[in-house]
């Protein structure tokens, strides 16, 4: 299936709904230090509903930690200064899908990370700074999922 990695994510609701969204897609869910909240926080306990248990999470101390335990093929990092579509790409399974911290986004030099295969964007009408991180993980991993057949799914 496909890994969902943020990077030092801020908001705990987010973060909850990720959870959510993982336990029911069966995409893996990586979290990078350091975290804007405790895992024990209400809110992100909260939108993650009763799925916490349901859901594949990961933390890791750093990004270069993340890498190792993911030893990804193929990274996809989202960003608003991208030119390519998240539409226009092949999935396959095991691809992580990168995406930065509220509200600042992926960093330059994440970005430039060697091992980031493509920056993707999902579009938007002009003058507007940028989607909830959940639900651009969920447009994302949906996307992904609806390619591969939604295999495993009902």
């Amino acid at each position: 299936m496909f890994r969902i990695l943020y990077y030092e994510p801020r908001i705990p609701p987010n973060t909850g709904n990720a959870i959510r969204l993982s336990a029911a897609t069966g995409a893996q869910l990586h979290l990078v230090e350091p975290l804007g909240f405790d895992l024990s926080d209400a809110q992100l306990r909260r939108a993650g509903l009763d799925y916490h248990d349901l859901a594949d999470v990961s933390v890791h101390g750093d990004l270069e930690a993340a890498w190792k335990a993911l030893d990804p093929a193929r990274v996809f990092a989202f960003t608003t200064r991208a030119t390519t579509s998240y539409a226009d790409i092949a999935y396959e399974p095991g691809d992580v899908f990168l995406f930065g911290p509220e509200p600042t986004g992926l960093p330059d030099h994440v970005l430039a990370d060697r091992r980031i295969t493509d920056r993707l964007r999902i579009p938007m009408l002009p003058a507007r700074r940028s989607l909830n991180l959940a639900n651009s993980t969920a447009i994302v991993v949906y996307e992904a999922w609806r390619q591969q057949g939604y295999a495993g799914g009902t």
